[in-house]
């Protein structure tokens, strides 16, 4: 069994908040769609975060409806795709369509269930024979772990999450080995997540509300059943858990930021065998959408910004690998969106006049100009130069209203706590829920 595990595309994302990416996706999907075909996929596990948020736009829907169909109608060897749900999704939207999809074979789990057998899944050729059991685990919400009980603790808190996120995973593998043993020998076992594991290395991107949302601390990988392949989502750097070779994040196909520039991304390509170990393939993802960040005075701004529109996309690097089909993966190599961070005392209209004029033509645009503060700086100060609501997380302006309160340090923690979980029982709510 061929399989290719690959995770939290985030449909209708913005760069920057401001820029959209539509044709970047689509790109990718059209990537990807062409890639199961060629290398003669037959299972595709999508791992969770397919949206960017719990109402995507329509655009974000087509995007994903179109790759579907594309996959069943265009890679023959894909049998089976399966879907999960992330904590970016709604599970009610992604479950809508399911018993209609589930006739072309994609099968679809948003959230779990009081039934865990719903999402222990067996798959099966063409003449009825088992071929793959996968544990179809969706993104846990902290409900779906504990209960909550008077006077406890964090420590408590976490260590119930912990305890409910092993035994769920425990019982499904319970369930996927009795199934498994259907055939001699027994049938191969991955498994799904979206989640945080401990030994894991975090990007900047990530976003420590997103990473902490549902259970708080990482849970350690040794705390999980064994699977013959274990695909995760939720990290998007593409990366080994403690160095194993079958439990794997993915990574998110896209850069979801100019911090995640330098990296590439990739897919994980896994050939499973009865009763044999894993093999993983991991494949680089093109890059469709040429991304750059420059950093210096105005002087220094201004001269990278000549040099870039004075490089030949050809001999570019960033210009990114081949599609399968040969072409390059960027129909315009020349094109490059920018983040400009300038160096030194803050930059004035004027100089924000000279960099758009720099940049203009050419394929260059700027999406956004950072100035560099010293470290400690508050985050946020008076004047339209410093950093916008948009650009801080919930946690960051929580503090920044604990210190505008004078609030007492040793309350801090405590509240903090307790903000932590109300956020994460807002982000938890399906909003396209009846």
């Amino acid at each position: 069994m061929r399989v290719l595990h690959t995770s939290d595309w985030h449909l209708g994302r913005y760069l920057n908040k401001t820029k959209k990416r539509y044709a970047e996706f689509e790109k990718f999907l059209d990537w990807l769609s062409a890639t199961i075909a060629r290398r003669e996929v037959d299972v595709l596990l999508v791992c969770g975060d397919i949206f960017d948020n719990t109402t995507p736009t329509h655009k974000a829907q087509e995007l994903y409806y179109n790759f579907l169909r594309s996959v069943v109608t265009g890679a023959p060897s894909c049998r089976h795709v399966v879907v999960v749900g992330g904590n970016h999704d709604s599970p009610s939207f992604l479950e809508a369509p399911a018993r209609l999809l589930r006739g072309f074979g994609i099968r679809v789990v948003g959230a779990a269930t009081d039934d865990p057998a719903r999402e222990v899944l067996a798959l099966r050729d063409p003449a009825g024979r088992l071929e793959l059991v996968v544990c179809a685990v969706p993104f846990l919400r902290e409900s779906d772990l504990r209960c909550a009980e008077s006077g406890e603790t964090e420590a408590d808190r976490r260590q119930k999450i912990a305890a409910g996120l092993a035994a769920h995973y425990r019982e499904a593998a319970d369930l996927a080995a009795g199934l498994a043993a259907e055939t001699d020998p027994p049938a191969p076992v991955a498994a799904t997540g979206h989640l945080y594991l401990a030994d894991c290395s975090l990007s900047d991107s990530d976003g420590v509300r997103d990473i902490h949302a549902g259970p708080l601390a990482a849970l350690p990988a040794s705390s999980l059943p064994a699977f013959d392949y274990l695909a995760l989502g939720h990290l998007h750097s593409p990366q080994k858990v403690g160095g194993s070779e079958t439990i794997r994040y993915s990574g998110s196909p896209v850069p979801m930021g100019f911090n995640e520039l330098g990296r590439r991304k990739s897919v994980c390509l896994v050939d499973l065998a009865p009763g044999g170990a894993a093999a993983v393939e991991v494949v680089p993802v093109p890059v469709f959408q040429r991304l750059a960040r420059l950093e210096g005075d105005l002087p220094a701004l201004l001269d990278a910004i000549a040099k870039l529109r004075e490089e030949d996309p050809g001999a570019s690097p960033a210009a990114g690998p081949e599609s399968p089909d040969g072409s390059p993966a960027d129909e315009n190599p020349r094109a490059v969106w920018l983040e400009l961070v300038h160096k030194g005392s803050e930059l004035d209209s004027e100089g924000r006049r000279r960099l758009e004029e720099a940049a203009a033509g050419g394929g260059l645009e700027i999406l956004a100009v950072k100035n560099d503060r010293p470290a400690g700086q508050a985050a946020l100060d008076a004047g339209p130069e410093h950093r916008s609501l948009a650009e801080l997380t919930p946690a960051q302006v929580f503090d920044i209203l604990l210190e505008d309160k004078k609030t007492p340090e040793e309350e801090r923690p405590g509240l903090r706590a307790a903000h932590a979980e109300l956020l994460d029982e807002l982000l938890g709510a399906d909003v396209r829920a009846e």
